[in-house]
């Protein structure tokens, strides 16, 4: 733990990186953000009135500075399209993206995790063709065709789920399977290879000579060896989900973060658009930071290196 103002500053650092970043980006781009919420056909001095009240006047170092200013005294500023405060759109979207989030997770972990092990237990037998097939497809087909193809059948041809968001937990089951069978796919891939590893250990075979169930060695022993750089990549993988979360929500209609985003973007909606990049930044480095904690309450040993 003596580490962790250290990770704290790194975690500054990044963010301070990921806001300049993005504020090049949106300015570089073609299009004036101005024009898109008045009309190409609106006088000049309309114009330049709202690019005043914007702050657009202000050279691109001073807008940045401003902009920073206002994130220390928890200001994100204002929606250009509805004038309303990002904080506050951001947090009325967040809850659909945290439920979206956690169930997509749930998923992932639970078919990943019960995949490697299978996979590792039954290895070049009929369960581990199967489940590393499987894998493989989660791992090589896109987010939005999973989704598409979900929606086709447990929709159009079984009639069992929702086709989009109706606000039930019930029609958070498509999309969290799509989103999180990508994640499930690396995970179940991972997972046998380090348990096929370690039941390829020495340790392994004395606990085997000792008269212990194979199984019993497996998920006492194997197990908890392997799952030191499972945990890893799950933490990793929480980025995946945030940034595929876009195109999830916007397939099944969740007005999340994602889709919260996109439509930042569509009308150039700069303050909106930071905010949501900014807050999806922090979820990510704050996750990498508790997975980098509990792999060393899991391995002290991590701690002292």
């Amino acid at each position: 733990m003596k580490e962790l103002p250290k990770r704290l500053a790194g975690v500054i650092v990044v963010l301070t990186g990921v806001a300049l970043l993005v504020f090049i980006m949106l300015r570089i781009i073609p299009g004036d953000p101005v024009t898109v919420l008045l009309n190409e056909h609106v006088s000049r001095e309309s114009i330049d009135r709202m690019t005043q009240s914007m702050g657009l006047d202000k050279s691109l170092p001073e807008q940045f500075l401003s902009y920073i200013a206002g994130i220390l005294r928890g200001d994100l500023g204002r929606s250009y399209y509805t004038r309303q405060p990002v904080a506050s759109l951001i947090a009325g979207a967040f809850p659909y993206t945290v439920k979206l989030t956690l169930l997509s997770i749930a998923f992932a972990w639970t078919f990943g995790i019960l995949s490697g092990i299978i996979s590792a237990m039954y290895n070049e037998r009929l369960p581990d063709y199967l489940f590393r097939g499987t894998a493989l497809l989660g791992i090589s087909i896109p987010v939005f065709m999973v989704a598409l193809f979900l929606q086709y059948m447990f929709y159009y041809r079984l009639s069992l789920l929702p086709l989009t968001y109706d606000g039930s937990l019930v029609s958070l089951i498509l999309p969290a399977a799509a989103l999180g069978w990508h994640s499930a796919g690396s995970i179940a891939r991972l997972t046998r290879s380090e348990l096929l590893d370690q039941l390829g250990a020495a340790y392994i075979d004395t606990a085997r000579a000792k008269g212990l169930v194979y199984r019993r060695a497996v998920t006492k022993h194997a197990l908890k060896n392997a799952m030191l750089p499972v945990i890893s990549m799950m933490a990793l993988q929480l980025a995946e989900m945030l940034s595929g979360a876009v195109i999830t929500e916007s397939v099944f209609s969740i007005p999340g973060l994602g889709k919260l985003a996109l439509q930042a973007l569509q009308t150039r909606d700069m303050p909106l658009l930071m905010g949501t990049v900014l807050f999806t930044a922090l979820l990510i480095a704050v996750g990498n930071l508790l997975a980098d904690m509990l792999n060393i309450l899991l391995d002290p040993r991590l701690g002292t290196e």
